[in-house]
């Protein structure tokens, strides 16, 4: 087990679409230690991808208060409401932005040894399960940003969000 490196936005692997996991034994276990390990080595974080590591495969962890949750293979099941609301990425350190999400999601997923279970949530959970899926398809927070208000913590001003999106795009190659 291992803390990763984060891979900062403008690397071409965040707009990647991840490949399924179809072997659950070592390399796996492997992975989802080391994104544990990487997303508890800061006070604060919510949920990590395995693309924000470098690893292009359909595996999120997260702790959104309530207890790690890991999830292979997800997918969205469901989804009703509408909630809109401040979010970041720990692959855009400083960036925040106000960004439209539904209020529920019900999802399928796999635990790492292969077993499917379901999951349902709202609220804050519901936004981080959207963000860390996004992650696998290539999106980002960005994409989603609300009236182009992207906002960078140090110098406490908005910033083009266009320019920033821009910058994700660079050196993509499918």
């Amino acid at each position: 087990m291992a803390e990763r490196t984060i891979v900062p936005f403008g690397d071409p692997i965040l707009r990647k679409v991840a490949k399924p996991v179809v072997d659950f034994g070592e390399r796996t276990n492997k992975i989802v230690d080391d994104l544990v390990d990487t997303l508890y080595a800061e006070h604060g974080r919510a949920g990590l991808a395995a693309p924000q590591i470098g690893i292009l495969r359909r595996i999120v962890v997260m702790d959104c208060g309530d207890g790690l949750l890991e999830l292979i293979n997800p997918e969205i099941l469901k989804v009703d409401g509408e909630q809109v609301g401040p979010e970041a990425c720990l692959s855009f350190p400083g960036y925040t932005g106000i960004v439209k999400r539904y209020n529920y999601v019900k999802i399928k997923s796999q635990d790492r040894r292969g077993k499917p279970f379901t999951l349902e949530a709202e609220e804050y959970l519901a936004r981080c399960i959207q963000h860390e899926i996004d992650h696998l398809d290539g999106k980002l927070f960005i994409d989603y940003i609300e009236n182009d208000q992207l906002y960078y913590k140090q110098s406490k001003r908005k910033v083009n969000v266009m320019e920033v999106r821009r910058m994700t795009f660079q050196n993509v190659q499918n």
